[in-house]
């Protein structure tokens, strides 16, 4: 008898059954979106889940005693309760360093696209008024080099490091902060949170989410930040107090861009669409980590993460 296996987020993927050859190892299940009151009854027979962003919490899980193996197709796993998995002897499963070069790419893309004030000048031109120019350029704002600026990195992981090495590339002087609260790496001076904010021109955060890095930056270290400084967080959105960003946008002169958000899709009352601060905020819809090949890899991970777990079965 062959194992059932459900996938609960297809479409996360892409708009295509990306998970097809596991269909030759187990017998698949896949959705392309899962609620959060049907996960239970889909899972219910599944030996295997393959999720993204659904939640697996204890009470979920205790309904599910057919679970051996959850594979998550991301990096991130705090969306499941590692110590009841641990307790009723489910495995977990991520893909590692399959984003790296996409989420670096993205970085800079936030960062480049705040630096230059890309979006008025597309604006500019679009709208007609380069048309109707005396002088063949406009600079109305500022064109920003990141040249003997100082950016700082919150997370110095994989991701952390390779955004640093690039800042490097482009003229900047790379720092970084341990959220962990302890210095692993010589390679960059390392300095205490509030150091970092209040001395840096960019800032990236690269941390996974957990008890450490929730509301990481907050109402009271926001004040911190240089006139003009770039906070960047390609991490998770609950890293950052997304409400004191706003306010804060509305207080002092910085700028904010961001792919993750503590609630996702955003609800509908964001205080990030508030017209005010727009032309200080970039966002973009939890995208970073899909350049190029980027998601094959993250589909071919996953599936030697199950093809590993039939092995074991066959001893």
């Amino acid at each position: 008898m062959r194992i059932k296996a459900v996938m609960l987020e297809g479409d996360s993927l892409g708009r295509t059954n990306k998970l097809a050859p596991l269909e030759e190892f187990v017998d698949l299940i896949s959705y392309a979106n899962t609620p959060k009151e049907l996960v239970v009854e889909r899972c219910k027979d599944a030996e295997i889940v393959i999720l993204n962003k659904v939640n697996l919490d204890a009470s979920m899980l205790r309904q599910l005693p057919k679970l051996r193996l959850i594979c998550v197709t991301a990096t991130g796993t705090n969306i499941i309760d590692h110590a009841c998995a641990r307790e009723l002897g489910i495995i977990i499963k991520n893909v590692e360093g399959y984003s790296t070069h996409s989420v670096t790419i993205h970085t800079f893309a936030l960062v480049f696209t705040l630096l230059s004030n890309m979006p008025y000048y597309d604006r500019y031109c679009k709208s007609g008024e380069y048309c109707g120019s005396q002088i063949f350029t406009h600079f109305n704002k500022d064109l920003c080099a990141l040249e003997n600026k100082n950016w700082g990195i919150i997370g110095l992981g994989k991701i952390g490091k390779s955004v640093a090495k690039s800042a490097l590339g482009f003229g900047a002087h790379v720092s970084y902060t341990s959220t962990g609260g302890h210095p692993h790496d010589s390679t960059y001076p390392h300095k205490p949170l509030e150091a970092l904010l209040s001395t840096s021109d960019v800032i990236s955060i690269h941390a996974p989410l957990n008890d450490h890095t929730y509301n990481l930056i907050n109402a009271k270290n926001l004040s911190l930040l240089k006139e003009g400084a770039i906070l960047i967080n390609v991490g998770r959105g609950g890293i950052v107090n997304e409400e004191a960003v706003a306010h804060a946008l509305k207080e002092q002169h910085f700028y904010y861009g961001t792919d993750v958000f503590e609630q996702e899709p955003m609800r509908a009352d964001h205080p990030f669409l508030d017209p005010s601060i727009q032309s200080r905020l970039l966002l973009t819809p939890h995208i970073a980590w899909g350049y190029g090949d980027t998601i094959k890899k993250l589909v071919a991970g996953t599936i030697e993460n199950v093809k590993g777990y039939l092995e074991t079965l066959k001893g």
